[in-house]
């Protein structure tokens, strides 16, 4: 089972403005949304970012499906 987002993508307020990162690396939860969004599947990531994992990689997507939640509940 994996862990939850919330023991992988973390908030420092001084790291890469304030963005969530995956385990306080410099890498952020966008940099892998785009690196999605822009066509890459998860091995062409891992390859391309040894220190990430499949899991920091599920993590960035429930973070955002949470966010994205947490958005339309309050718009509501």
């Amino acid at each position: 089972m994996s862990a939850p987002y919330q023991d992988i993508i973390t908030l420092e307020p001084g790291k890469r403005s304030g963005q969530p990162t995956i385990r306080g690396m410099r890498m952020t939860v966008s940099d892998v949304l785009s690196y999605l969004a822009a066509g890459m599947s998860h091995a062409e990531i891992l390859a391309d970012f040894p220190f990430l994992t499949e899991e920091d990689i599920r993590a960035c997507l429930s973070y955002a499906a949470d966010r994205e939640r947490r958005v339309l509940i309050a718009s509501v």
